[in-house]
């Protein structure tokens, strides 16, 4: 199936196919978006607390693995942001994902630089910002997601922010197959961001533990956590997910301070009792650990599949 023809994303990024690699913290390696790049995706290394000199390291890494785009997510919290975003300039690097925050202050050099800038919006209103102010385009990312979310559904979310906008929209939360992929076109969204099916892959580096999880949960099995904390991040529930839940509602420093470093105790220990396993919804629908390019293949036949079986059912 030829994107490239008719779709903005796969214009504007340059890419085979419009699936965009989510941009995690620990888990969005080098390794795991040359992966997602080389099968015709966006590959996105996930900056989260990295100091300028980390993600150095990382950009020259991928630049080793592919010579495809790939972009890099930052975080509009880290306290490095600023030396990060010099950074992505200095080094050309093709595409920049924003989360956690309004990028408008760095916007106007990263476009000078000719970086494709897309941020990460949960409202119809972020979105119609965001385009004012010269995004390329945005992620619409729903509750279902994994990690730090907002309240609105994916369903909803992307529903209203295409009608919004006129630059495309990228689709994000719950997404993990063809038919969602699917679902989101019909709303709209000429593309779809994807993370934890990303991590259940073999080019993951994150912790067999955390795989393991992803694959024996269902649908009902993930919990939202840091929600009275002022940042509510989904994860699968586990042992440690139920302590922080009930920390929560009788001292909210304490569960503060656990969850301070938990997300590396689950991406790259593994650790059940102390880490926060964050993923989405769709877990219960990933029941397999496969590569990369057998993923993406998955879910570009079987959205083909889809939308030509809708067309027969609409005749």
């Amino acid at each position: 199936m030829n994107f490239r023809q008719n779709n903005r994303i796969c214009q504007l990024l340059n890419i085979e196919y419009p699936i965009i690699m989510g941009g995690m913290s620990w888990a969005g390696t080098p390794k795991l978006a040359a992966a997602v790049s080389n099968a015709g995706g966006l590959g996105v290394i996930g900056s989260g607390a990295m100091k300028r000199e980390h993600l150095k390291e990382a950009i020259d890494t991928i630049r080793t693995l592919t010579d495809k785009p790939f972009g890099v997510n930052i975080i509009l919290v880290s306290p490095y942001v600023d030396e990060l975003v010099d950074l992505v300039i200095e080094e050309k690097v093709p595409v920049v994902t924003f989360g956690a925050g309004n990028p408008s202050k760095y916007m106007t050099r990263l476009k000078e630089a000719g970086i494709r800038v897309i941020p990460v919006v949960a409202s119809d209103n972020m979105a119609k910002m965001m385009e004012r102010i010269g995004a390329d385009a945005v992620i619409a990312e729903g509750m279902e997601s994994g990690g730090h979310i907002g309240e609105v559904t994916t369903l909803v979310l992307v529903n209203a922010v295409c009608r919004a906008v006129k630059i495309p929209v990228i689709a994000a939360g719950g997404i993990a197959d063809g038919r969602a992929m699917a679902a989101m076109f019909a709303l709209g969204a000429e593309g779809i961001q994807m993370g934890t099916r990303f991590i259940a892959s073999t080019e993951a580096d994150t912790h067999e533990n955390f795989k393991k999880l992803i694959l024996k949960s269902s649908i009902r099995d993930t919990v939202v956590t840091g929600a009275p904390l002022g940042h509510p991040a989904r994860v699968i529930e586990t042992r440690f997910a139920k302590k922080v839940r009930e920390l929560e509602t009788k001292n909210l420093q304490e569960a503060e301070e656990v969850l301070v470093g938990s997300l590396r105790k689950a991406v790259v220990d593994g650790n059940i009792e102390e880490g926060s396993f964050m993923a989405g919804q769709c877990v219960g629908l990933i029941n397999e650990i496969k590569p990369v390019k057998e993923i993406i293949q998955d879910i570009v036949n079987e959205f083909y599949e889809t939308t030509q079986t809708f067309c027969e059912f609409v005749k």
